[in-house]
C-alpha cells in the first residue's frame, strides 16, 4: 500500500488479518497496513490518562482488501474529476465515522453506492477508558470493522485517523480524498460529559467549535462546491413556550416583519457549543457562499440498521450509562437487568426522538438534495415526541409482555431544566424530501429489549445512576465515581 504523502516521519506496522467471522489460527495471514504519522496539536491530548503519552494524529488508509486481492497503489485514480461530474459516485467524508451515528451512516452510504471515507480521532473510545465505561455491545476496532465490511460487500471505506482540530491533518485529508459532501458527526456529543468539570467543558467547546471552524476553512480553501451536512441538536432550541420552527422564525415587531434565526436556549456547555457551530456556519454561508445543511437531531434510539446487522463485527455501540446513554436505550437496558427505570425529576421533559435507521436515511436525503451555494438550511431531524414518563410507560408495557418485572423510580434531576413544559416542534422538511419514518412500535421495543437481554451480562449496574450534576460542576478535574 503506497504512502499517501511525505511527512515528518512514517512507519510501517503489520497487523493480523482474518476474514470476517473466522477464528484466527496459528498460521496467521498478515495484511500490512501503512501508517503516516505526524505530530498533532490535538486539544484532547491533555485528557489522556496519566502515564500515557499525548495522543498523536495519524493518517491511515484502511483499504482492508482480502489478501487474495491486490491493493491498488493509487486508490484515488479518479480524484481528478470535476465536483459536478455525476458519472462517478459522489465522494462523502464522514467525520466521526467510528461513533454511534457516524458508523451506521458510513455503512449506509457505502451500501448505497457512495464513495465513503471515515475521519475519526477515536477519542470516543478513549472516553470510555477514562471513565470506566463500556458499550453494551462488544464493538470491534475500526480496522477490523472496515476489513469485515470489505469482506462482506466488496466495498472499500477509506480511513483517516486524526484530529480535525489539527488543520494540517484536515488539509491533507481534504486534498487526498476530495469530498463532494462532508457529514460532520465529529464532536463531543454528551451534555453530561461537558458538565463533569472545567476541563471537560473547555475540551467540549474547543473540540466542537474549533473542529467545525476548521472544516469550514477546509471547504473554503480546498473544496468550495462541497456540501456540509452538519449534525446539530434540537437541544439548541431549549423548551420555549411557543412552537419550535425549523431553524427560522418570522417575527412582526413595531410594524415591521423579518425572518430571523430561531432563538436558542442551550442547557449545557455541549449544547452551547452546537449553538456556536450554527452561528459560525450561518456566517460562512453568507460570507463565503458555503452550502450547508444543519440537521437538528432529536434523541436517537436503537442499535440495528440493515448494514450493522450483516455481521457481529459490524455491530454498533449502545451506551446505557449516565454520561453517554440516551433515554430510551437506557430504559431498555435497565429493564433487561431488573434495575428500576430512572426518571429524572417529574418526568415531564419532552423531546423529539428518532430511530437510528431514520438518522442514516435523513443524512442520505440531505446529501442527495444539497443546499444551494450560500444557503444555510436547518432541518429538525426527529419523527415523534415523547415525555420521559411516556417512554417509561412504553418500556414497562413492552417489558411485561416479555415477563420482565419493570419498576420505575424518580431520581433527583441532575440537570437544570424544566420538568413540565410545552413542547411542539415542527419537523416537515425531511418528510417533504422523502423520509419514511420508522415510528416507535411494540415490535421495535420488543426487539430492543431482547437485544438488551442478549447482552445483559455486559451491564455494569454501577454505571446506571446519574453521577454528573449541573450545579456541582467545579474547577477541579473529576473522575466520575461508580455509585
Amino acid at each position: 500500500m503506497a504512502h499517501l504523502m511525505s511527512t515528518s516521519c512514517s512507519i510501517k506496522i503489520s497487523s493480523s488479518y482474518r476474514p470476517c467471522g473466522q477464528p484466527l489460527n496459528q498460521d496467521r495471514t498478515v495484511l500490512p497496513n501503512s501508517f503516516t504519522i505526524k505530530t498533532s496539536k490535538s486539544p484532547f491530548k491533555r485528557l489522556v490518562s496519566k502515564g500515557h503519552r499525548a495522543g498523536r494524529s495519524c493518517l491511515v488508509l484502511a483499504t482492508a482488501a482480502p489478501v487474495s486481492k491486490e491493493v491498488s497503489a493509487n486508490p484515488w485514480s479518479g480524484s481528478d474529476r470535476s465536483p459536478n461530474d455525476s458519472s462517478k459516485p459522489q465522494r462523502v467524508m464522514v467525520i466521526g465515522g467510528d461513533g454511534y451515528c457516524g458508523w451506521a451512516t458510513a455503512l449506509h452510504l457505502s451500501n448505497k453506492g457512495y464513495k465513503v471515507a471515515i475521519v475519526d480521532s477515536l477519542v470516543r473510545r478513549l472516553f470510555d477508558h477514562q471513565l470506566g465505561l463500556d458499550s453494551l455491545t462488544p464493538i470491534s476496532s475500526i480496522h477490523n470493522r472496515l476489513r469485515c465490511w470489505k469482506a462482506i460487500t466488496g466495498k472499500t471505506i477509506e480511513l483517516y485517523i486524526g484530529d480535525i482540530c489539527d488543520f494540517e491533518f484536515l488539509s491533507e485529508t481534504f486534498n487526498s480524498f476530495e469530498p463532494d459532501a462532508v457529514v460532520h458527526f465529529g464532536e463531543q456529543r454528551s451534555a453530561p460529559y461537558s458538565m463533569i468539570d472545567r476541563s471537560r467543558a473547555v475540551f467540549t467547546q474547543k473540540n466542537n467549535v474549533i473542529g467545525t471552524l476548521n472544516v469550514l476553512f477546509a471547504i473554503k480553501e480546498f473544496r468550495e462546491e462541497c456540501h456540509l451536512v452538519k449534525l446539530g441538536t434540537m437541544g439548541e432550541y431549549g423548551t420555549p413556550n411557543i412552537d419550535i420552527e425549523e431553524g427560522y422564525i418570522t417575527i412582526s415587531h413595531n410594524g415591521r416583519t423579518d425572518t430571523l434565526p430561531y432563538p436558542k436556549q442551550a442547557s449545557s456547555f455541549y449544547h452551547l457549543s452546537k449553538v456556536h457551530d450554527s452561528n459560525n456556519i450561518a456566517f460562512t454561508c453568507k460570507a463565503w457562499g458555503i452550502r450547508a445543511t444543519d440537521l437538528n437531531q432529536g434523541v436517537v434510539y436503537g442499535v440495528k440498521t440493515d448494514e450493522t446487522s450483516m455481521h457481529e463485527q459490524l455491530c454498533n455501540r449502545l451506551d446505557y450509562d449516565g454520561v453517554f446513554g440516551t433515554a430510551l436505550n437506557r430504559f431498555c437496558v435497565q429493564a433487561a437487568v431488573g434495575h428500576p427505570l430512572t426518571v429524572y425529576g417529574k418526568g415531564g421533559q419532552t423531546r423529539g426522538y428518532l430511530d437510528i435507521r431514520d438518522t442514516v436515511q435523513c443524512v442520505e436525503l440531505a446529501i442527495a438534495n444539497p443546499a444551494k451555494p450560500g444557503e444555510f438550511r436547518v432541518f429538525n431531524q426527529f419523527t415523534e415526541q415523547f415525555s420521559v414518563n411516556e417512554l417509561a410507560a412504553l418500556v414497562t408495557k413492552a417489558g411485561q409482555k416479555l415477563g420482565l418485572d419493570v419498576q420505575t423510580i424518580s431520581v433527583p434531576n441532575p440537570r437544570v431544566e424544566a420538568e413540565e413544559h410545552y413542547y411542539n416542534a415542527k419537523h416537515t422538511k425531511l418528510i417533504e424530501l422523502g423520509l419514511k419514518p420508522h415510528l416507535l412500535s411494540d415490535s421495535l421495543l420488543d426487539s430492543l429489549l431482547n437485544f438488551a437481554i442478549e447482552f445483559k451480562d455486559r451491564v455494569d449496574t454501577k454505571q446506571i445512576m446519574p453521577s454528573v450534576s449541573w450545579k456541582k460542576i467545579g474547577v477541579k478535574p473529576q473522575t466520575v465515581p461508580a455509585n
